[in-house]
């Protein structure tokens, strides 16, 4: 995953502080699993085409913050465990809210294309790396301002057919239910993270701006992913509201 790495040459940012803060928003996100090792300071340095200095840098900031442990012979290891607490919801009320914001917000199709699926994102899918997925990246406009990018993965098993006029109109958890598809369950994992030159480019926002980076897996009612998205948001732009009551109050309703 190294190479995905997004510095910007041009920022007042110290290039190994810019590369220490990616890694970190991916370990805390989970998507550098605990356990797992981190690029070595060579390969990390080729990839980014900064020195061998630069790189040290960047991973013994990661180790002095107790995120990786660094050995002479066993590399650079992810120690963090991230500390979640699951929070059960309705997910017909979840979908049903997802699925009125995708009709408030206008969307973009950047790019649409039925690809080998990645190691990770199989992971979350269940499925095997290599897998074709349907990847969709589009980006959702609120007033005539971009809000946020979103990223999905839909496996090409489900015989769901996206096209950029299908994805233009209707969110994908839409066109899941119109092709007869069942939600029964999923996640959702909602982080701090900061735009990296990417997405403050598309979002229009500065370098390191705040993100709001959620995770989304959905579930058919035998527990098989049907769809893993991944959204990045302006968080000066979007806000999550929740209602809070007992069962009692609820009851009244």
């Amino acid at each position: 995953m190294a190479d995905n790495i997004s510095i910007d040459r041009a920022h007042a940012v110290p290039l190994y502080h810019q590369i220490f803060l990616t890694l970190r928003d991916e370990i805390m996100s989970g998507a550098r699993a605990f356990g797992t090792t981190l690029p070595t300071e060579e390969d990390l340095a080729a990839s980014q085409k900064v020195s061998r200095i630069t790189a040290r840098r960047a991973l013994d900031e990661l180790a002095q913050h107790g995120f990786v442990e660094r050995r002479r012979r066993t590399g650079t290891r992810i120690v963090y465990r991230s500390r979640t607490q699951p929070i059960e919801a309705n997910v017909d009320q979840a979908v049903e809210s997802l699925l009125a914001f995708g009709r408030n917000t206008k969307v973009r199709v950047l790019a649409l294309a039925r690809v080998p699926c990645e190691t990770d994102i199989a992971e979350k899918l269940g499925i095997v790396a290599g897998d074709p997925v349907e990847r969709a990246v589009r980006v959702r406009s609120l007033d005539g301002e971009p809000l946020g990018e979103v990223v999905s993965h839909v496996p090409a098993g489900l015989g769901l057919r996206l096209t950029r006029r299908s994805l233009s109109a209707t969110p994908i958890l839409g066109l899941l239910l119109a092709s007869g598809h069942v939600i029964g369950g999923g996640t959702q994992t909602i982080s701090a993270n900061v735009a990296d030159s990417h997405l403050a480019t598309l979002l229009g926002i500065d370098m390191r701006a705040p993100i709001l980076r959620i995770e989304r897996t959905v579930l058919d009612r035998k527990g098989n992913a049907m769809l893993f998205t991944v959204a990045s948001y302006r968080a000066d732009r979007y806000r999550i509201s929740v209602d809070l009551h007992t069962q009692r109050a609820k009851a009244r309703h």
